[in-house]
């Protein structure tokens, strides 16, 4: 018990108080760990290294793909033509609704940071010609996209988690879509809420931009995402090619053919399964041909692939030169790399817990307090994102640590993937880099931000507590 507190100390203190990354610091908490739980110095090596590569070995391909997708829905404007579809099919009035879907769409392939700059010329528009309300639309587009972000399968830090675990990913991205929709009616009320209260609170530069001016031109503070946050949202979504309009169906290939292929696969091989009556996970099971092509076209390997070919074939105009498309999917492959790094130290953490008996150790402690076991990840991921601020490393971090309990406690896979990625949802605030892009953008500062940003992201985590109990108890 002791080398699992003085490990995440160890990360906490390393990200906060030193120049090193998550990446490193998850590395050094998984030496420190071994070494007070009494591993030799070679065992804990191989554990972090066997730990590393069979994580990314499920998980790191689907990673890079999925980042590649959003960068070329990104640049080439299917993002922004989703976005306008979903205002017109919610009609006047209901413009929160739709800002906060539109996010939670958006955010699926493309990270919030990029997305947040690209949709929020939209949220202006509106609140110009309403001459009010933007920061309630403000508001409800940056947490829907935090929802799925945290939530839903392609988005990387869920897809680090699903191979930590070894969850089932297209169960995953069902569970996680039903948990984004239960919790946007959360998002949306809050945004309404709160919005009014601190719509006089909006700088005064903001104000200017949103409500008299007919050009954009707040700054941001830089994210960490595929884009970068520039002065001007209207084209911070890079070197965009001439292209014709894209239509919002056609927008939404890329991105609904590989989650569809994928989900038809977990429905398949369920089906498959109980026709042959193989119901056990361990039990040998080998697909019928219909259930193995699908198998084959769902593997999120395949699946994703598939998604890219069609971004980069439909989405962008014929004329686009190769060098450009190689240059945004190199793009894409640079923001995904550190992205990968700190997936892969996760597993290598979780490895060393494991195989030292810290994990079995936790699981008999957490058995004897009467804490429902799905807490736990929920409660550590939570924990670790109030500590340094990144949700992605606080739900890899969750599951590092969790993946030795998962036996031992009688937890689903899928549920305590659910419990990280809700977890690391609470209090965004100032060690977080989304944190500036939203309130700046919004024109909020100080106490202010904190009440609009700060305060919705924890009731949409407040929110995820009774969904995530009943995952514990269903799953």
């Amino acid at each position: 018990m002791l080398a699992l507190v003085v490990g995440i100390s160890t990360i906490v203190v390393l990200v906060l108080r030193t120049r090193l990354d998550a990446f490193a610091a998850l590395l050094i908490a998984a030496l420190v760990t071994g070494s007070i739980a009494g591993s030799a110095p070679t065992d804990t090596i191989t554990s972090i290294t066997t730990g590393f590569g069979t994580t990314l070995g499920s998980i790191g391909i689907v990673i890079g793909l999925g980042v590649a997708v959003g960068k070329i829905l990104e640049v080439s404007g299917g993002a922004d033509s989703l976005a306008k579809a979903f205002l017109r099919a919610f009609g006047k009035g209901r413009e929160p609704w739709a800002m906060g879907s539109t996010g939670a769409l958006v955010s699926i392939p493309v990270f919030c940071d990029s997305g947040y700059v690209i949709m929020n010329p939209l949220a202006r528009s509106i609140a110009r010609v309403k001459q009010g309300g933007y920061v309630t639309l403000a508001l409800a587009l940056g947490c829907g996209m935090t929802l799925t972000h945290h939530l839903v399968p392609p988005t990387p830090g869920p897809l680090g988690v699903a191979g930590i675990l070894g969850a089932d990913l297209g169960g995953l991205i069902l569970v996680g879509l039903l948990f984004s929709v239960l919790l946007l009616p959360v998002v949306v009320a809050y945004a309404k809420w709160i919005g009014p209260k601190l719509e006089s609170e909006i700088n005064a530069e903001v104000r200017n931009a949103v409500y008299e001016s007919a050009t954009v031109g707040s700054g941001g503070h830089g994210g960490t995402g595929t884009g970068t946050v520039v002065d001007d949202p209207a084209t911070s979504s890079g070197e965009r090619p001439e292209r014709k309009k894209l239509g919002a169906g056609v927008a939404s290939l890329p991105l609904l053919v590989p989650l569809l292929l994928i989900v038809l696969n977990t429905a398949a091989t369920a089906i498959d399964r109980s026709n042959q009556g193989v119901l056990g996970p361990e039990d040998d099971y080998t697909a019928s041909g219909w259930a193995a092509t699908l198998a084959f076209i769902g593997n999120p390997v395949v699946a994703l692939l598939i998604g890219l070919v069609l971004a980069v074939y439909v989405l962008l105009p014929r004329w686009t030169p190769r060098e450009k498309v190689s240059g945004w999917l190199a793009d894409a492959a640079a923001s995904a790399g550190l992205i990968l790094l700190i997936t892969g130290a996760g597993g290598a953490l979780g490895q060393v817990l494991r195989d030292s008996g810290v994990g079995d150790e936790l699981a008999e402690a957490i058995a004897g307090t009467g804490l429902p076991g799905i807490l736990v990840p929920f409660l550590v991921a939570t924990l670790v994102r109030l500590a340094q601020g990144s949700g992605t490393v606080a739900m890899i971090t969750a599951a590092g640590v969790s993946a030795p309990l998962v036996t031992g406690l009688g937890l689903d896979p899928l549920a305590a993937a659910l419990a990280c990625c809700a977890g690391s949802m609470v209090f965004s605030y100032f060690n977080d880099s989304y944190f500036w892009v939203v309130t700046r953008f919004t024109g909020l500062d100080g106490v202010a931000a904190l009440k609009g940003w700060s305060g919705i992201t924890t009731a949409a985590w407040a929110g995820s507590i009774p969904l995530v109990l009943l995952a514990g108890w269903l799953l």
